[in-house]
This record gives C-alpha cells, structure tokens and sequence, in this order.
C-alpha cells in the first residue's frame, strides 16, 4: 500500500479511530475516578557500622536483609500497633507496608500505603521509630566495635498512589487508537475485493475508466414503473 491509500483509508475511516479512542480513553478515566484514593508514605533508615573499614561495611550490606526480614514480621507489625494503639490485626497492618534494602546505599526503605496520608506517615514513622529504638537496645549488649547505628534520614512524606488517572486516562486513549487501528484495517481487509465505484476500479487496475455499462434492465425497469405511475 502507498501513503496515498493510508490517508484515503483515514478519511474514510478515521472516524472510527477516533471514536474508539475516545470511548477508551473515557472509559478509563471513569473507572479511575471510581477506584479508592490510597496514598504512599515513604521513610529512610541509615544503618551504618560505628566502626568504619572495609570488613564492618561489608558485613553490614549482609546484615541489612536480616534487619527487613526482622522488622517486616508480624510479631514487629504488633509492636507497631501497641504503640499507635490502633485496634487491629497485625497481618492486616503487615500488609500496607513493604520494606527493603537498598544495600549500595546502607538504607532501609519503609513504604505504607493507606486510604489516609496522614495514617501512612504516622506507620511509617513509627514502624522507623521502633526500629531505630530496637538497635540502639542491642546496641547497649554488643561491643563498641560491633555496633551498628540506626537514623532516620526524614521523617516519611506521602503523596497519592493510587488511582494514577491521566496516566490512565492517556492509556486508555492509546490503546483504543491502536484498537480503532486494527479495526479499520480489518474492515478495509474484507472489503479489499469489493468494487463499487469507478475509483475502486481505478485503484486496484491503475487505469483511467473510460465508461461504465449500465447494469442491465434498469432503463426498462424505470419506463415500467413510469407506466404504472401514469
């Protein structure tokens, strides 16, 4: 096909691509707007060794998985609770947070989401909180040398996570362009053989119509039915 076919099929048809991307694009923006606003608070835990060498820093990256496997278990998610006095389950407050190391960096990352910003903030600051108090604890036990120190960077922040409606919404738009598309060309695939005008002869041969035979009785079907009229 050359381009000049590509724009005939678009003034043709191009209104279907647009419809269909419309309809898309609008029908994702309605479901987002009926999806439950939830908000994602984020804090940072430096976790770094007091005594400062090669060996401590490398035995710290090793450690950090141990600390997220610690603190993102139920029985840290009830210490949690007991200290907001919120009134439950510690599996369902386990399950807003997600935390991991970022081990180049010697961090602990706490995420919360939450249908409240300001509950996530709150979780996440006392979810670092704890942690921070639990290794200033041990760290009392141990020796100074093998002490590893707990801060938080920040305290958390949270913005909206969810639903995310102009990315939706644009999704929605470019796939119901690619839709109306395919489509389009289906339509043009099943009418390819079809001639109904000149042009379409003129199309498909390349050559200049010259005239056209007259489909066959309708001169006498019109003079019949001009009869009857009269």
């Amino acid at each position: 096909m050359e381009l000049k076919d590509y724009l005939r099929i678009l003034r043709k048809r191009g209104w279907i691509i647009l419809m269909v991307g419309i309809f898309t694009a609008a029908a994702a923006f309605g479901f987002s707007q009926l999806q439950t606003v939830e908000y994602k608070s984020s804090i940072q835990i430096s976790v770094t060794p007091d005594r400062l060498d090669n060996g401590t820093l490398l035995a710290t990256k090793q450690i950090l998985r141990g600390f997220v496997a610690f603190i993102n278990s139920t029985n840290f998610a009830q210490d949690v609770l007991n200290r907001m006095q919120m009134d439950m389950l510690p599996q369902t407050l386990k399950d807003k947070v997600t935390i991991a190391s970022k081990d180049e960096d010697y961090l602990i990352q706490i995420d919360v989401i939450d249908t409240d910003g300001n509950q996530a903030n709150d979780i996440a600051n006392t979810w670092a909180q704890a942690f921070v108090e639990w290794r200033q604890q041990k760290n009392t036990t141990q020796l100074k040398q093998d002490r590893v120190s707990a801060a938080v960077i920040q305290p958390a922040s949270y913005g909206k996570f969810r639903p995310q409606t102009t990315l939706n919404t644009a999704a929605g738009g470019v796939i119901g362009l690619m839709l109306g598309t395919l489509i389009v060309f289906f339509l043009e695939s099943i009418e390819v053989g079809i001639l109904r005008a000149p042009d379409d002869v003129e199309r498909m041969l390349g050559m200049t119509v010259l005239g056209a035979i007259p489909i066959a009785g309708s001169e006498s079907g019109r003079a019949r039915r001009t009869k009857s009229t009269a």
